[in-house]
C-alpha cells in the first residue's frame, strides 16, 4: 500500500527541469476541468492545485503528480488520469492544510483508490 501511495504522488512524464505548469489548462479524461494554479516538484509528493473556475463554483482541486498522463507544451495543457466527476467528488481543498502529511494522505487515498464512482472502463 505504501508504494501505491508514494507513486500517485511522483510525477512519471518527463518534463523539462523547473517547467512551471502554473496556468496549463487541465484536461480529465472526459474534458476540461480548469487551469494549474500552483504546481511543486517535491520528490515523492509532487502535486498539481487546479482551479476549476465556473465548472464547480471556483473550487480548488489538488491532484497528486502521478495521475497526470501527459503534458502538452504546444498547446500548454496537462492531461490527467480521471474523469471529471471522479474529480469534483474529491476532498474538498484545504488551502490552510495541504502542505500537511495527513491531508496529502486523505487526498492520496481517494484517487488511489480510483475516487467516487470509478470503474475500469477505458474512456
Amino acid at each position: 500500500m505504501r508504494v501505491a501511495v508514494a507513486e500517485i504522488w511522483t510525477l512519471s512524464v518527463v518534463t523539462a527541469p523547473n517547467l512551471d505548469l502554473a496556468g496549463f489548462n487541465v484536461e480529465a479524461l472526459d474534458g476540461g476541468i480548469g487551469k494549474v494554479d500552483e504546481a511543486t516538484y517535491e520528490a515523492g509528493g509532487s502535486f498539481i492545485v487546479v482551479d476549476t473556475g465556473p465548472w464547480i463554483f471556483g473550487k480548488k482541486v489538488m491532484l497528486p503528480a502521478g495521475l497526470i498522463r501527459d503534458i502538452d507544451l504546444d498547446t500548454e495543457t496537462v492531461f490527467v488520469n480521471r474523469a471529471k466527476e471522479q474529480i469534483k467528488n474529491a476532498p474538498e481543498f484545504d488551502e490552510k492544510r495541504y502542505r500537511d502529511q495527513d491531508y496529502r494522505n486523505e487526498v492520496g487515498s481517494y484517487y488511489d483508490r480510483g475516487g467516487a464512482g470509478y470503474s475500469e472502463r477505458s474512456y
